[in-house]
Order: structure tokens, then C-alpha cells, then sequence
């Protein structure tokens, strides 16, 4: 039977196991995928504690951690079109991506471009595109001076990169032991903490225009005060109604084919590096995870499944 990495309950890392499951089938309007590389994210271990996405239905264990993958097609559910077997593609999952066979959503998944490895494409749907959504939701001009927090993150190295290529100035917080690292993508490093505002004015004295935010909590809060515009704050690390009453709003995701097109072109273009630091194979999906929930990566973590 294939293998997947799934959690039994609520709970923390004793919840999870490397488990045998059925093959997944594919409904109407999915993909069945023989997975080759998942990416890891924050989000994965929330959701094994316990969080629920807004509609999420009654939960089934054992659950099947992660929300991307990249790997062939095996099988196509009722009613899709523009894909067949064989297809290298990539996408938001359904039902988990840490898995041998994973279910995408053929409407929020994109054929993997030659020049794109499978590795740096299960990196995008989550991170790159959430980036991408954000960026598009600000929709700043050449030449704005843009300040992302969490620069360092998975949503961070991508907002940074993506702001660049669309011909933004950024100003990226993160910590002291990022400093090299966001330099190294192109933004200017302000380190975070206490009295962060004072220090983003030293950095760039004529002001920032807008914040993409992806911590929350007070570094939000901090980063608020440097906008006389607050509708060009927004985030992806604090809930809606903490932005909103800062006078922000939450990014709004898009999760469509065009977003991961665009963010597939980015990467062959050479304007977006996935900065994949970490890979780890399937069984050994924990440590992957731990990584993350750790708060210590730097970049992306990625799962790779052998073929």
C-alpha cells in the first residue's frame, strides 16, 4: 500500500506517523498525482494542532499532512480537461501532499514547466503564491519603497524576490542571523524587535509605502505606524480582524492556475529563486516538519518522494 506521513489526531508532534493508506481517488474536478516532492510549511503543523481553514468540513483521521505537491499525473477525476497521464504538474493539494499519491484540485494546479524542477515547483502554490497574491493585492508602482516582515520565511524570501522583479525598492525584517541572507535577495535588513519602526526610519528616511506583513503580533503593530495609508497594509501572519483594526486587511489568495503560471515563469526567468535549503525524503518527513515548526528555517523546506 503507498505511504504517507499523517497525524491521528489534534495534538503535537506524537501525533504523527508514517502510515500505509489506500491509493486516493480522484472526484470530480481532481487530479491523482504520483507525488514527487511536497513542500513544508507553518500552516501543516497548525492544522495538526488543531486549526481549521474558514468551511472546512468535519475532520477524518488519519490526516494526511501538507497543502502542495509536484509530481506526474496518474489519474483524472470526472470532468477535468487540460490534463492527461503523464503530465508533470504542480498544486494546492487535496487531502495532503506528504504522500506517494496525493489529490490536486485541477483549478488550483499548473503544468510544471521543462526548466522547472519538481522539487523547486512544489515550493510554489503555498509560499511563492501567496507572495504573488499580495504583491498584486498592494499594487505598487515601479520604484515604491515596500517593507516585508518575516523576510527570511518561506513567504518572505519570495515577497522580497517578487518585489524586486516587479521593480520595488524592499526593506526586508528579519533577524541578525538573516541579515546575509535578506541582503542576499536584494532588500535593505532592518533586524526586528522592540523600537523596529525607529529603526526602519534610520534605514530608509524617506518612508516606506507599503507592508506586506507575515508575523503579526507586535512587529505588525510596529510596522503600521510607518504608513499614512493603512489600505497598503497588508498580512498573511495575523488574523483579519487584528489587521483590519490597524485599517489593513488580510492578503487575499487567489489559488488559481494563472497565479502558479506566473509564478512557475518567475522561477525559470530567474527573477525567483525557492531557496530550497532542506530536502528530506518521506520517511523522515518529522524531522522536515520540526524544522519548520521550529521557526529556525531559512527558506524552504521540502519532502522528496523517490519516483
Amino acid at each position: 500500500m503507498p505511504k504517507a506521513y499523517v497525524f491521528t489526531r489534534d495534538g503535537g508532534p506524537e501525533t504523527e506517523e508514517l502510515a500505509d493508506l489506500e491509493r486516493p481517488v480522484p472526484a470530480s474536478g481532481e487530479l491523482l498525482v504520483a507525488v514527487r516532492a511536497a513542500g513544508v510549511n507553518p500552516v501543516d503543523w497548525k492544522l495538526r494542532s488543531g486549526f481549521r481553514r474558514p468551511g472546512e468540513s468535519e475532520r477524518r483521521y488519519p490526516a494526511v499532512m501538507g497543502s502542495e505537491a509536484a509530481g506526474v499525473v496518474v489519474e483524472l477525476g470526472e470532468g477535468v480537461t487540460g490534463f492527461a497521464p503523464g503530465d508533470a504538474v504542480f498544486g494546492n493539494t487535496v487531502g495532503g501532499g506528504y504522500a506517494e499519491y496525493a489529490l490536486l484540485r485541477a483549478d488550483a494546479a499548473a503544468h510544471k514547466p521543462a526548466g522547472l524542477s519538481f522539487t523547486d515547483a512544489a515550493t510554489l502554490p503555498v509560499a511563492a503564491a501567496t507572495a504573488y497574491d499580495g504583491l498584486r493585492q498592494l499594487a505598487l508602482p515601479a520604484g515604491a519603497t515596500l517593507l516585508v516582515t518575516g523576510a527570511g520565511g518561506g513567504v518572505g524570501t519570495a515577497a522580497v524576490q517578487i518585489a524586486r522583479a516587479f521593480g520595488l525598492r524592499v526593506v526586508g525584517v528579519a533577524s541578525e542571523g538573516k541579515k546575509d541572507f535578506v541582503e542576499s535577495l536584494g532588500a535593505v535588513h532592518v533586524a526586528g524587535g522592540p523600537d523596529l519602526a525607529e529603526r526602519v526610519r534610520a534605514a530608509v528616511p524617506d518612508g516606506v509605502d507599503a507592508v506586506y506583513d507575515l508575523v503579526g503580533g507586535s512587529v505588525l503593530a510596529g510596522a503600521a505606524t510607518l504608513l499614512t495609508d493603512r489600505a497598503r497594509l497588508v498580512t498573511a501572519g495575523a488574523p483579519e480582524e487584528t489587521v483590519a483594526a490597524l485599517g489593513g486587511s488580510r492578503v487575499a489568495r487567489a489559488r488559481t492556475r494563472a497565479v502558479l503560471d506566473a509564478v512557475a515563469d518567475l522561477v525559470v526567468r530567474g527573477d525567483l529563486d525557492p531557496h530550497v535549503v532542506r530536502t528530506f525524503p518521506l520517511d523522515r518527513a518529522g524531522e522536515a516538519l520540526r524544522l519548520v515548526e521550529d521557526g529556525h528555517a531559512r527558506g524552504k523546506t521540502v519532502i522528496e518522494v523517490t519516483a
